[in-house]
């Protein structure tokens, strides 16, 4: 095999997973050490695989050995590993592959190998119904964790997730809401987004009490994090205590408050509830389309066929 050139591994070091590594942290810059590491995790697994195949520096790396990659994930899914599982591993191999390189010279589109990820939701969430989510935010107040609760609110009113509501800027957020009738979500988001992409999510009067009673949990402060606590250990605080207090009336996870905002927001959009509340899709198939192209952006995806994890299927 011939080599791309530039030094062992494109100049980034010795070792494969090594320079692999360093190359995304390049590319991602600074704050977003969780895309990194899952990245980096990912791509220690592929580097296990290529020096079974031989191969111990990406120079060497060609489209035929990403395709064998490739093709082994797609044998192991449904068996092994979920196909959601195959194609974060494929999409780890073209993001570092891209960061070594410089260019996308050597990309595989997942969905060629791997097949569509079976992510259409089946179940309309129960956070639907408000005074379920109400019954589980009054129990974390009456133990005195106004903080989750108010998580949750946002998560289920915002359509956010746990992280973005937790490093949710409050104070902006209530004069945003207040003077424009929509919030910016820029902190916390998938990939780094919103450092770059404004991504406005409308207010309701049940969006602009979650904030306001939000602001009150903080205490003052800014977000929802409470001082002496890392992010990491508040995620895992919020996710475990909102999920304690929700078992008792079966109102899923805080995934499942996005979804309800979902069902909400294509509800308005379309006029016709949602296709996993209703049991099909209702709207016309371009007005439904057109729902799920401002959902995805709602939610922070810019992908319409993620929605369907949300609202249902499109057919």
């Amino acid at each position: 095999m011939s080599k791309v050139g530039g030094g062992r591994n494109f100049g980034w070091g010795k070792q494969m997973a090594w320079a692999g590594k360093q190359a995304v942290k390049s590319a991602f810059g600074s704050g977003h050490f969780g895309t990194v590491a899952s990245h980096a995790a990912r791509w220690r697994k592929f580097c296990e695989w290529a020096r079974e195949q031989g191969i111990r520096d990406a120079r060497d790396l060609s489209t035929a050995e990403l395709e064998r990659f490739a093709n082994g994930l797609a044998q192991q899914c449904g068996k092994e590993i979920s196909v959601g599982y195959a194609k974060n591993q494929l999409t780890t191999v073209n993001v570092v592959m891209e960061s070594l390189r410089g260019d996308r010279s050597l990309w595989l589109k997942p969905g060629d190998y791997l097949g569509n990820r079976s992510g259409v939701r089946t179940r309309a969430p129960g956070a639907i119904n408000r005074d379920r989510v109400g019954t589980v935010a009054n129990k974390l107040i009456d133990q005195g964790k106004e903080r989750v609760a108010a998580a949750g609110l946002l998560c289920r009113e915002l359509g956010l997730r746990r992280k973005e509501a937790s490093l949710l800027d409050l104070r902006l957020a209530k004069h945003q809401a207040e003077t424009l009738g929509r919030v910016n979500i820029t902190a916390g988001t998938k990939g780094g987004r919103g450092r770059y992409v404004d991504r406005w999510v409308p207010v309701s009067e049940n969006s602009k009490l979650a904030i306001n009673f939000a602001t009150k949990a903080a205490g003052g402060g800014l977000t929802l994090i409470p001082a002496g606590q890392s992010l990491a250990q508040w995620l895992t605080k919020v996710s475990k205590e909102w999920s304690s207090a929700a078992a008792s009336v079966d109102l899923g996870t805080l995934r499942d408050l996005r979804a309800a905002y979902a069902c909400d927001r294509y509800a308005q959009i379309t006029g016709t509830a949602a296709p996993v509340v209703a049991g099909s899709r209702l709207a016309d198939k371009d007005i439904d389309q057109s729902a799920r192209q401002v959902l995805s952006q709602e939610l922070g995806h810019n992908r319409v066929d993620v929605v369907a994890a949300y609202v249902g299927s499109s057919r």
